[in-house]
């Protein structure tokens, strides 16, 4: 097991000094307390995202050899640059219609306005997230050729759904509503906006993912190209349902540390260790082994979602939302074992 976490090991070990001696620089005296915030955050990013690796896991069993690994290394350079960094800096940017490039120059300058500025936009971002993920949970769950079933009674009412074609935007969309109508007009449009953003780009690439499938198996032999393309979208795919995940994370740390570096430093040490449990589960075939695993992952996305929503109304504390994962992942697995155990039985 330690050779899938190396790299974390190794992240880990640079990090922490890295925050120290950063700190040291800003505020002599304040090294210690950074290293306690950085490995705060690295738990909380890896508490809010375990339900992240099951589904990375999942989708990376249908990916090239090679797409898989360029999701493993560029995809990390892309999550901890572009999301833990540049997207708070891009979002800030857009809806506060200030330069990406002066607010970049707040963000190492002046740590609490850049934050305020940040707080100003965590209902629209969070919108965002919370459509595009809750889009991903009823799509799992929305599918008549479903056949095995965590909690049944739910479940089976959930897959017959699927004959309602675009119930899933139908029912996402009228959430987003209801939190654009309570938080009217102080948001303006911009919460409505966000979330048919993030309703219509998980509808786009689903259907270039599906599209690219069907036409590779219709196509064996000539599909090199087409290969190709699915692995691109499908890269695109996992990298924007691991961008809504840490929407969350990455909001709930200023709360912690106003320092952009700090932070930076601490989710992607998280990052990295949500990255190695994704290859853990994906090379000994943990999914495989454990039949309830993916319906967990995918109800804790439910639950994410619809906390992130609530948030843009009310504040849901960041360790709500990392429990709810936690357990509904735990019982999963619980769930599994038991099943496991029955099938050696029979």
């Amino acid at each position: 097991m330690g050779n899938y976490f190396l790299g974390s090991y190794i992240l880990t070990a640079l990090g922490f000094p890295a925050a120290y001696f950063w700190a040291e620089h800003v505020a002599p005296g304040s090294g210690l307390q950074a290293i306690f915030i950085v490995f705060v955050l690295s738990v909380l990013e890896i508490s809010l995202s375990f339900d992240n690796a099951v589904v990375n896991a999942m989708k990376l069993e249908n990916m090239s050899e090679k797409w898989q690994k360029r999701f493993l290394t560029w995809g990390i350079a892309i999550a901890v640059f572009g999301m833990r960094f540049l997207f708070p800096i891009a979002v800030v940017s857009i809806f506060a219609k200030i330069n990406p490039v002066e607010v970049g120059k707040i963000a190492f300058t002046n740590s609490t306005l850049y934050a305020h500025y940040l707080h100003q936009t965590h209902a629209p971002i969070v919108t965002f997230g919370g459509a595009f993920l809750m889009m991903l949970f009823m799509h799992y769950f929305f599918n008549c050729e479903k056949t095995v079933h965590w909690i049944s009674p739910v479940e089976k009412v959930m897959c017959k759904l699927d004959k309602f074609k675009g119930i899933e935007a139908i029912i996402t969309g009228l959430m987003v509503l209801a939190v654009h109508f309570v938080t009217f007009p102080h948001y303006g449009y911009a919460i409505l906006k966000s979330g048919i953003i993030g309703i219509a780009i998980y509808e786009v690439i689903n259907f270039m993912v599906a599209r690219l499938e069907k036409k590779a198996e219709a196509n064996l032999e000539a599909c090199a190209n087409t290969v190709k393309c699915t692995g691109i979208v499908g890269f695109m795919y996992l990298e924007l349902i691991d961008a809504s995940f840490s929407l969350d994370s990455v909001l709930g740390a200023f709360a912690l540390s106003k320092d952009i570096i700090i932070i930076t430093i601490g989710l992607t040490i998280g990052a990295m260790f949500v990255r190695s449990l994704t290859i853990l589960m994906l090379k000994k075939k943990t999914l495989a082994q454990f039949l309830y695993l993916e319906h967990g992952a995918h109800w804790a996305i439910g639950a994410l979602a619809l906390l992130m929503m609530v948030s843009a109304v009310k504040e849901v504390p960041e360790v709500v939302t990392g429990l709810i994962g936690f357990v509904f992942i735990l019982l999963a697995f619980i769930s599994s074992l038991i099943h496991n155990k029955k099938c050696k039985c029979e």
